[in-house]
C-alpha cells in the first residue's frame, strides 16, 4: 500500500483556473458529495512542453489497455466543490495482478502545476492524489484508491487495466477483415492516411522524414528499457533494422515482414496492445475502444508541427454543453453524433465532448478528411434540403434550428425555452426557416459560391498568423482578441470582397439611423430597434443576447413571431456575415409587423399601447401633449422620447435638445429643434453635415439641400413646409 497524503491534495489546475477552498466551502463540506473516480491521465508531447516536464517521460493515451512496461499515470479525482481540507488521506494499493508480477506503485512524476487533462473535467473535478503503475507482465491489474475524509469516512474506488503485447495488423485482420462487398474495419483502414504514413515517409514520399517520427507512425514504439512488449522498437532490435539515412522508394520493400507488421498507424495505436483480446477470442473487455480525444492527442498534440489538439482546446467544441438525453446527445455527445451519423436510433449516451472521432471516422477514408457525414442535409422545415456545401455539410447536421419556424411559432406558447434553439447557422446561410411572415426574403450568394461552406471560412489556415492556434483551423473561430490585438480571419473573404480590414465592413444604412456603419453594427442596430418593441416594451436591450428576452405565456402572437426572428439572428452569432440580406430582411419584416398602425394616425400601435394602454386613447392622439409641455406625441415618438415626461425647454424657442453629440467627441455639436420647425446646430470646421426630413416614420429619409460644410459656426434651417401636419428632421455627420 502506498499513501499519498496532503502534498498532492491541492486542486491541480492551470493558474487561471485554480480553485481555492473558502471558509464557506469548508462549512458546507458535509453536504457536498465526494463523487470520486480513478482515471488514467493521458500525457501528450504538448503537456511536456507546456508544463516543462522531463522530455524522457513516456507519452500515454490514457487507455485502459496498455503495453507491458509502459506507465499508467493514475489520478484520484473528487468533486471540485468538495473541501480539500476535509480529505485526511488517500491510500493507493494494487488489489489485483498476475501472480508472476512484481509491479509496485511509485511516485507520479506529474507535479501540482499539471492540471486534469480533460478541459470539462477541470470544471468538475480536482485531483486528490496521484500515483504511477508500470505493469511488468501481461494480464489484468486492479488498483484501488482509499479516500479518507473527516466528514464521511472512507471511500474505495477501483480501476482495472489490461496489460498486453502488440500483435500487429496480421493478427487484427484475422477477425476484422470482410469482403469486397461487405468491408470490415481492416479493409476500410487500408485506404486511410494512417495506414501508409510510415511506408510513404520511409520511401521519401513525404519530404522531410526522420527517426523522431517513429513514436507516432509505428505500433507500440517505446525506447524505455522496461517496455519490451513487441512494439516496433523491439522488433527492429530483433531483426537488426535501423532507420535508413536516405529515404528512397525501395526502403519499405526492403524491411522484414515482421517489422512491416507493426509499422504505420494501426489498430493497436488507438486500441492498445491486442494480445489479451486475441488470446481470449475477442473478449471486448480486454481491448480499449474510446471516443475520447486523449486517444488522438497522444500524437496530434505535439506543437509546433502537430497542433490540431492545441487548436481544438481553444474551441467551444472542447467544452461542449453536457447533454446526454436521446434528443440532445446527437449534437452534445461524441457517441451520440456517431450513432446519428451511422443511422442508429437516438438514445441517451455517456457524455463526451465534441472531438476528433465525433467528426472524423478513424477507419474509413470514403469522405474527404475522413469526415463521417457529407450527405444532403434537410432543415427542420422539411422543405429545404442543402445539397451543396462540401465538407461543411458535416457541420450543418448540428448547426441548424430545431424548429419548423412557421408551424412552431403559430402554435407554441411563450416560455423561457421558446425560439429556434441554439446554432441555426445552416438555416441562416441558405436563407430559410426563419419567421418570414409569408414574404420572399432575399438571400446572399454565400450558399452558392463558398465551396465548403462552414469549413472554407471557419477552418482557415492560421499558421502564419499571430492568431495561430487561437483562430482558424480546429478552433473554428473567426476572430481572436489577445487583449492587445484583434485578429479577424478575412482571407477567405477577400477573394470575393476585395481587401477588407475586418468583418464589420460598410455597405448601407440598414438600420435607418442616417449613418452608414459596418454591416455587423447595422444588424445590431436593427436588433436594438426590434428588441425595444418587445416586452418590456420601450426598454432598451443592448447586449444582443438571448437572455435579453424574458419570454412567457403573456406574450402575444405578433410578439412571439418577432421574438423568433430576433433569436434566430442572435443565435446565428455572425450578425449578418453568414447571410446579410436574410438577416436584415427578417429583422426589418419583424419590425414592420410590430410597427402596425391600425387606426392610421401615424403613430405605431405598439408605442401608443406601451404608454397609453390603447391606440385609441385620446391622450395617445398624434397632436396630444399629455406631459403638458406643448410637445405633441408625434414629435416625441419620432425622437424616441417618453410622452409622459415633460420635454426640455430652453430659452430661444428650443423645445428639445438631444443632450448628446452627433458622432463626435466635442460637446458643442448638440442638435436643437425649434417650435417653428427650425433646426439649428453648431458645426466644426472640416466636418460635413446633412439635414434630412421625412413626413412619416418607417424609412425613406430625404436629404434637405446639399451637404453643409462646417465652419465652426452655428447653422440654422427653417422648413418651408410649415403647413404640413407633421414633419420629422434629423442631422447626421457624414462619414
Amino acid at each position: 500500500m502506498i499513501n499519498r497524503k496532503p502534498n498532492n491534495l491541492a486542486p491541480l489546475c492551470l493558474p487561471a483556473m485554480a480553485a481555492f477552498v473558502t471558509a464557506a466551502a469548508l462549512s458546507a463540506g458535509a453536504a457536498t458529495a465526494l463523487n470520486p473516480q480513478v482515471v488514467s491521465r493521458p500525457l501528450t508531447p504538448g503537456d511536456k512542453t507546456i508544463y516543462k516536464l522531463a522530455s524522457s517521460l513516456e507519452v500515454s493515451g490514457g487507455l485502459n489497455t496498455v503495453g507491458v512496461g509502459t506507465p499508467i499515470y493514475l489520478e484520484a479525482e473528487v468533486n471540485i466543490n468538495f473541501p480539500a481540507a476535509d480529505i485526511t488521506s488517500v491510500d493507493w494499493a494494487i488489489t489485483g495482478k498476475p501472480s508472476s508480477s512484481q509491479a509496485t506503485l511509485t511516485d507520479n512524476p506529474l507535479g501540482t502545476n499539471v492540471p486534469i487533462s480533460d478541459l470539462v473535467g477541470r470544471s468538475e473535478y480536482q485531483v486528490a492524489s496521484r500515483t504511477l503503475l508500470r505493469p511488468d507482465v501481461t494480464g489484468q491489474y486492479t488498483v484501488t484508491a482509499t479516500i479518507a475524509t473527516s466528514s464521511s469516512g472512507t471511500t474505495n474506488i477501483t480501476k482495472t487495466f489490461t496489460v498486453g503485447t502488440y500483435m500487429g495488423l496480421n493478427t487484427c485482420k484475422l477477425c476484422h477483415s470482410g469482403s469486397a462487398n461487405v468491408p470490415d474495419k481492416f479493409d476500410l483502414w487500408k485506404l486511410t492516411g494512417h495506414s501508409m504514413i510510415f511506408s510513404n515517409g520511409v520511401n521519401g514520399y513525404l519530404g522531410h522524414y526522420g527517426a523522431n517520427c517513429l513514436s507516432c507512425h509505428t505500433v507500440g514504439y517505446n525506447a524505455n528499457t522496461n517496455a519490451v512488449n513487441g512494439g516496433f522498437d523491439d522488433i527492429a532490435k530483433q531483426v537488426g533494422w535501423t532507420f535508413p539515412a536516405v529515404q528512397v522508394p525501395t526502403n519499405w520493400a526492403a524491411m522484414p515482414a515482421s517489422l512491416q507488421n507493426v509499422a504505420n498507424i494501426q489498430c493497436e495505436n488507438c486500441h492498445g496492445p491486442g494480445s489479451e483480446h486475441a488470446f481470449s477470442l475477442g473478449d471486448p473487455t480486454k481491448i480499449s475502444a474510446t471516443v475520447a480525444a486523449s486517444d488522438c492527442n497522444q500524437c496530434h498534440d505535439a506543437p509546433t508541427h502537430h497542433f490540431k489538439t492545441a487548436e481544438w482546446n481553444n474551441s467551444r467544441h472542447a467544452v461542449a454543453v453536457e447533454e446526454t438525453e436521446s434528443g440532445c446527445a446527437r449534437c452534445h455527445s461524441a457517441q451520440g453524433f456517431i450513432n446519428y451519423a451511422s443511422g442508429k436510433p437516438a438514445v441517451a449516451t455517456p457524455y463526451e465532448v465534441i472531438n476528433c472521432t465525433t467528426c472524423h471516422e478513424p477507419h474509413d477514408a470514403t469522405n474527404p478528411h475522413q469526415v463521417r457525414k457529407v450527405s444532403a442535409v434537410t432543415l427542420m422545415d422539411k422543405k429545404t434540403t442543402i445539397t451543396e456545401g462540401g465538407a461543411g455539410l458535416l457541420c450543418m447536421n448540428c448547426h441548424m434550428s430545431r424548429r419548423d419556424a412557421t408551424n412552431y411559432v403559430e402554435i407554441t406558447a411563450g416560455s423561457n425555452r421558446f425560439g429556434p434553439h441554439h446554432g441555426p447557422q445552416a438555416d441562416m446561410l441558405v436563407g430559410a426557416n426563419g419567421m418570414n411572415y409569408g414574404k420572399d426574403i432575399p438571400s446572399s450568394a454565400h450558399k452558392d459560391i463558398v465551396e465548403d461552406a462552414c469549413v472554407t471560412c471557419h477552418m482557415q489556415d492560421a499558421e502564419t498568423s499571430s492568431a495561430f492556434t487561437h483562430a482558424g483551423g480546429h478552433t473554428f473561430t473567426m476572430k481572436w482578441d489577445s487583449g492587445t490585438n484583434v485578429v479577424e480571419m478575412t482571407e477567405a473573404c477577400v477573394k470575393c470582397h476585395g481587401e477588407i480590414e475586418g468583418f464589420n465592413f460598410k455597405r448601407q444604412d440598414y438600420d435607418g439611423n442616417g449613418i452608414v456603419e459596418g454591416v455587423q453594427t447595422e444588424v445590431k442596430g436593427l436588433l436594438s430597434k426590434l428588441a425595444i418593441m418587445l416586452p418590456p416594451v420601450g426598454v432598451p436591450k443592448p447586449n444582443h443576447s438571448p437572455s435579453n428576452l424574458s419570454i412567457n405565456s403573456s406574450w402575444t402572437r405578433p410578439q412571439l413571431r418577432a421574438a423568433y426572428d430576433y433569436l434566430f439572428v442572435v443565435e446565428d452569432g455572425s450578425y449578418g456575415i453568414h447571410n446579410l440580406s436574410y438577416a436584415v430582411g427578417l429583422l426589418k419584416t419583424a419590425i414592420a409587423d410590430l410597427s402596425g398602425d391600425a387606426n392610421s394616425d401615424g403613430l405605431a400601435d405598439w408605442w401608443q399601447i406601451q404608454y397609453f394602454g390603447s391606440a385609441d386613447n385620446p391622450s395617445a392622439a398624434p397632436n396630444a401633449t399629455p406631459a403638458g409641455d406643448g410637445v405633441p406625441n408625434w414629435l416625441k415618438f419620432g425622437l424616441g422620447l417618453n410622452p409622459m415626461v415633460p420635454g426640455a425647454v430652453v430659452p430661444g424657442g428650443v423645445v428639445w435638445v438631444n443632450g448628446t453629440t452627433i458622432g463626435d467627441s466635442s460637446a458643442t455639436n448638440t442638435v436643437q429643434i425649434y417650435t417653428a420647425a427650425e433646426v439649428a446646430f453648431n458645426t466644426e470646421a472640416g466636418k460635413s453635415y446633412q439635414l434630412q426630413a421625412i413626413s412619416s416614420l418607417g424609412g425613406g429619409w430625404q436629404n434637405i439641400g446639399t451637404p453643409i460644410t462646417g465652419d465652426g459656426k452655428a447653422f440654422s434651417y427653417t422648413t418651408p413646409t410649415r403647413q404640413n401636419v407633421q414633419q420629422y428632421y434629423r442631422v447626421v455627420t457624414l462619414q
